[in-house]
């Protein structure tokens, strides 16, 4: 699709710098640092990102060979190194850290459980020992699908540990996903468990894998079962195996397998646009830099801190961290099982006052879902050790940027607002906490050695300030995907298929202000051609989400007769939902409330209420879902995934 000539419609202006009490601190603490950084990534690119591999990963070893391109665009990093990504997480923090906390442990009952990087090393051991006396080896592909417990963890470094590839499919998933997963990865071996908490209730995992196996994955030859909830499940015998029976006697050291810097350390599926999943398959040594050098760049991490990052590991934003950046730089992560909502709105706030988070990474889903509840919640808990906010999944709109700086943040906290892929493997373009200024709602400028554009149709870089291009990369980068598992070609016409295959195509349109600073503007297939006019449809939710009334908003076009496009938008109130989704009062107000915000062009044709937009429990909007409703036509497509599949019939102006 095209991208010329997208409008921007978003006027921000408002610019806050880091607070000294900040930058006194920081790991990168001014503009002039940050600026020697970028200058030595782009006079010697390879140099830089070769001086950052050999600081930052601990080698068997040492590479010759930076950045191979003899196969572009199969691009290989530090190709002739060996290495481990689960001795760098583990093994070389036990002399100096091993009784530091490692991951701290909630569960949505309320129990809680506290491993130190000693305990963890030897939980890592015994399972990896336990897939060994399976018969598991380097380069088998195992099936991760668990609740968001430590074992999960566990599991995927003791793959790593062994040079095992692992796959985990977010506990959420149907069978029919699970299924689709296992065989498209050939995987020899699940694991799972029992059950997980969530939302008070228990998600039945082992029934939707015994569900899954019975109709395919003939590869799989043994299911690994935690036990979490203690519920009855059916057992297979020959193929099943509890987890305390498979660490059974097993040793609480194992050596780690040392595979070459490209060995695939896991794949990870994500839809595609024809309905096939596509399992982006990620490096060991490229990808484990990218997330160590953002722990370090975008979060300011240190020794004192206690990370949250409330993504589940299904989300390669709970591989990059929760399972392997922050365990890579000697940190201590927290780990929450269930709902934010359990028992009651101020469980997320009541877990970082009790655990003293400090740094705090969420979606802008949850976000705004919080917001909505109102500010009395979050102001009945202590949130003073909180000393820097992130925002990752979507552009956060600027109004939910406010209310989480002044709410949550109470006016001290940076706010990193992070662009990223589950394609790229760490984040790409974020504020450096110390040394950059933010506006509320951009993602502000790409890291050092991530070398972004917006361009044109012909690959053109875009000069003129907010005027909207395609987002691209246009150099490879170290924690960059490598193909689509099993599939080269479709890697190609995925991620290269313009500009001669010279630039990464990200998917998002995206623009640059006059300071550089790079917004957000949607994905190129859900940019509105209405009267000739294209727009993003980001900015018409921010406009909406602007409306003191508002608490989130999503947009999406419908076809029509005369404009080519209709703006049909879906409005969850800060109140109560008007009966039967219609308020033609208020309708018309925010229709008049867009026109001045930013243009009559921009009005929704159509504007239906609902009590929550349709997400997966990663907090994603599902907008297909959304744009078939607005279409008028039958849902189809696989609703398993939502959190709650009832809002359907709100969103269909049923209920």
């Amino acid at each position: 699709m095209s991208v010329e000539n997208i409008d921007s419609v978003l006027n921000e202006e408002r610019l806050f710098e880091p607070a000294a009490i900040f930058k006194a601190d920081a790991r990168i603490s001014s503009a002039d640092t940050l600026a020697t950084m970028r200058h030595h990534a782009n006079e010697d690119y390879t140099g830089f990102w070769a001086e950052q591999a050999r600081s930052e990963i601990s080698w068997h070893q040492p590479f010759s060979t930076v950045l191979d391109k003899s196969h572009a665009p199969h691009y290989q990093w530090f190709s002739d190194g060996l290495m481990n990504v689960s001795y760098n997480c583990l093994d070389r923090h036990l002399e100096t850290k091993g009784n530091h906390t490692a991951i701290v442990f909630e569960g949505e009952q309320g129990d809680i459980r506290t491993l130190t990087y000693h305990q963890l090393y030897a939980d890592v051991c015994a399972f990896a020992n336990a897939l060994k006396a399976q018969g598991i080896t380097k380069g088998d592909r195992i099936v991760i699908y668990m609740p968001m417990i430590p074992e999960a963890v566990i599991a995927m470094q003791a793959c790593a540990r062994i040079g095992a590839i692992h796959s985990v499919v977010f506990g959420g998933f149907s069978a029919e996903s699970l299924k689709d997963r296992i065989e498209d990865a050939g995987a020899r071996m699940l694991i799972t468990a029992d059950g997980g908490h969530r939302g008070g209730k228990i998600v039945e995992l082992k029934a939707a894998a015994d569900k899954a196996l019975a109709s395919g994955c003939a590869t799989i030859e043994k299911v690994i079962v935690y036990q979490r909830t203690g519920h009855a499940i059916e057992f297979k015998e020959g193929r099943d195996l509890w987890w305390h029976d498979a660490i059974d006697c097993m040793d609480s050291i194992c050596m780690p397998e040392w595979v070459e810097a490209e060995h695939p350390l896991f794949l990870l599926y994500t839809s595609g646009s024809t309905g096939k999943p596509k399992g982006i398959q990620h490096s060991s040594a490229g990808y484990l830099l990218g997330t160590i050098t953002s722990m370090k760049w975008v979060f300011d991490i240190r020794d004192s801190d206690t990370f949250w990052c409330t993504a589940d590991v299904g989300w390669v934003t709970g591989h990059s961290y929760v399972a392997y950046g922050p365990l890579a730089v000697g940190a201590t992560i927290l780990i929450y099982e269930g709902a934010p909502t359990v028992p009651n709105a101020g469980r997320f706030w009541d877990i970082c006052q009790r655990h003293k988070v400090t740094i705090f990474y969420t979606a802008p889903t949850a976000i705004r879902a919080l917001m909505k509840l109102g500010d009395e919640i979050p102001a009945q808990y202590d949130l003073s050790s909180l000393r820097l906010l992130g925002s990752v999944g979507e552009p956060i709109n600027p109004e939910a940027w406010i209310w989480y700086h002044k709410t949550i943040g109470q006016e001290r906290c940076p706010i990193v607002d992070t662009w990223w892929q589950t394609e790229t493997g760490c984040i790409m373009i974020a504020p450096i906490p110390g040394a950059v200024a933010t506006k509320p709602g951009s993602c502000t400028l790409p890291l050092p050695g991530i070398i972004a554009d917006v361009v044109d149709e012909n690959g053109n870089s875009i000069n003129e300030p907010n005027k909207g291009g395609y987002l691209v990369i246009k150099k490879p980068w170290p924690s960059m995907l490598r193909t689509v598992w099993g599939d080269d070609e479709r890697y190609i016409k995925t991620y290269w298929p313009k500009f001669g295959g010279k630039y990464y195509l990200a998917g998002d349109s995206a623009r640059r202000d006059k300071d550089g600073y790079f917004w957000i503007m949607g994905r190129i297939d859900d940019v509105l051609n209405v009267s000739g006019h294209r727009l993003g449809t980001m900015e018409v939710e921010s406009a909406l989400v602007a409306h003191p009334r508002v608490a989130e908003a999503a947009v999406v076009g419908r076809p029509d007769e005369i404009k080519g496009e209709a703006i049909f938008a879906y409005v969850v109130l800060k109140g109560t939902r008007p009966a039967g989704g219609v308020d033609e009062v208020l309708t018309k107000e925010l229709r008049a409330w867009v026109a001045e915000q930013i243009g009559p062009i921009a009005k929704p044709d159509d504007i239906r209420y609902s009590d929550n937009l349709p997400k997966t429990r990663s907090g994603k909007i599902m907008r297909r879902l959304l744009r078939t409703i607005a279409k008028g036509e039958e849902i189809t497509q696989d609703t398993s995934t939502l959190e709650n599949e009832a809002i359907l019939l709100q969103l269909q102006g049923k209920v």
